[in-house]
């Protein structure tokens, strides 16, 4: 970099630092005054998120800038736009994939239940222009089976594998960003290496649904609609894009804010929309009823993997887990007991604060957990900046996230072990559940780029 990058960098920098710190004074975060030892320093209880952070351009090099600003409105109504031209040769077939974190806030937007602002949200984007609507709960069924089965792979080579354990789970992309650019291999070698629903997700559209389709991959843009602005920083990464093909996975990002947004700004009333069924990946007749899988509104992989470790490695069937709080809601703990022997024990941990205390404990050698869920956002998933974030900004609305709480609890519970879909399609799409093609499509790798991206002395994360 040239020294007058250097210099811009380290403003902005210094700039994003002193915003941040005057903001959570201005919040009243540091009230109580609770200071903390992270990294070897004293940490006054601050409550930065780290999403709100690594999602700032602060940090962010110029091509990661250029790639951000192609996951945005404008880029989907550029593609609309030419569709509507007579050039077909640059027409594409539009698909979009909805996280279902991201119904729940479309139910309380629209005063409706969520299946049925499902189908309101389907009806607007096909108005658009959008050909296909799908869910991504079927992507998460893969990720949960892989993190199961790999997970079980780690703890039987635990004792001879020092990387083995803790697994920490990796559906969220500040989590792993703050991973690789910061703690490094302190870190990157005992992340669950399944790919998140959202990749999955863009393999199965441009892999096995387009093939069905008879169309090319790059005749395919894929729109994911998540909760979190941090996914479109996931969807960019470099091993989610074929040189070969020219495309990605996923080609846009919107959040549930942005798409909401947008029928604001078209004047779209929730009433003037039909109801339209999602689609099925396997085109299936009818309208499939939408699910959940358990946990607490982030894909649950704690409790799917617990239950299934449970399970396989001691033959226990688990029906209920019993959360222990540590810290906060957003640190807590599951434990697996026989005969007064801790034979599982597993930690949900959620939010900055929470995640630099782990960090801490993982630097001092006490971890005493066998497997870490992380989200970056405090409250996770359902509480992503991209959907509850108040309407005059900075803040999360707490009374939206309840209201999306109580309407993604309503959904009923599926494991993915019964779904027929997907044992359906671990045949006719991967050859097996233990293929070369199914690891290569549902798993990546974590790198260790504290080395490249050198975080300032003046950021103390």
């Amino acid at each position: 970099m040239s020294e007058v990058s250097i210099a811009k960098r380290k403003e902005k920098c210094e700039n994003c630092t002193k915003q941040c710190n005057k903001k959570q004074s201005d919040d009243g975060t540091n009230s109580k005054q609770e200071k903390e030892e992270v990294n070897g320093q004293v940490n006054e209880g601050s409550q930065l998120l780290l999403s709100a952070c690594l999602s700032c351009d602060g940090c962010l090099s110029e091509e990661d800038n250029l790639k951000i600003s192609q996951q945005s409105l404008e880029e989907v109504e550029r593609i609309l736009a030419l569709n509507k031209k007579c050039d077909v040769s640059k027409h594409k077939v539009l698909v979009a994939s909805v996280c279902p974190q991201s119904l729940p806030f479309f139910a309380v937007k629209f005063g409706l239940d969520i299946t049925e602002a499902a189908h309101k949200l389907c009806s607007f984007l096909k108005r658009l222009g959008v050909q296909y609507v799908f869910d991504t709960t079927l992507a998460a069924g893969f990720s949960i089976l892989e993190s199961q089965k790999e997970f079980i792979q780690r703890y039987r080579r635990r004792n001879h594998d020092s990387h083995a354990l803790p697994m920490f789970t990796s559906s969220c992309p500040g989590w792993i960003r703050y991973s690789e650019r910061v703690l490094g291999s302190l870190v990157t070698p005992h992340i669950c290496t399944a790919r998140s629903p959202q990749q999955i997700m863009g393999c199965l559209v441009k892999d096995y649904f387009s093939k069905q389709q008879k169309l090319s991959p790059e005749k395919v843009y894929h729109v994911v609609v998540a909760p979190c602005f941090d996914k479109k920083l996931e969807a960019v990464r470099e091993e989610f894009y074929s040189s070969l093909l020219e495309t990605r996975d996923v080609d846009c990002v919107l959040t549930s804010g942005e798409i909401y947004y947008l029928m604001e700004q078209r004047k779209v009333s929730v009433e003037e929309l039909d109801s339209v069924p999602l689609d099925q990946v396997l085109g299936e007749a009818g309208d499939a009823a939408l699910v959940r899988h358990d946990g607490r509104g982030s894909e649950g992989f704690l409790e799917h993997v617990f239950k299934h470790a449970a399970k396989e490695l001691f033959g226990l069937d688990v029906q209920e887990i019993t959360y222990k709080t540590l810290r906060n809601r957003d640190f807590q703990e599951v434990t697996l007991e026989r005969d007064g022997e801790t034979l599982l024990q597993f930690a949900a941990v959620y939010g900055f604060r929470n995640i630099q205390t782990l960090v801490h404990r993982i630097r001092k050698g006490r971890v005493p957990y066998q497997l870490v869920e992380v989200l970056s956002c405090p409250g996770g998933c359902l509480s992503g900046r991209g959907q509850a974030e108040s309407e005059t900004g900075g803040r999360v609305d707490k009374a939206l996230v309840q209201q999306m709480e109580e309407a993604y609890s309503s959904l009923p519970v599926r494991l993915p072990e019964v779904n027929l879909t997907l044992h359906t399609l671990y045949q006719d799409w991967l050859q097996g559940q233990d293929s070369l093609q199914a690891n290569k499509l549902l798993h990546t790798q974590y790198r260790n780029q504290s080395q490249i991206h050198t975080q300032p002395p003046h950021m103390q994360w």
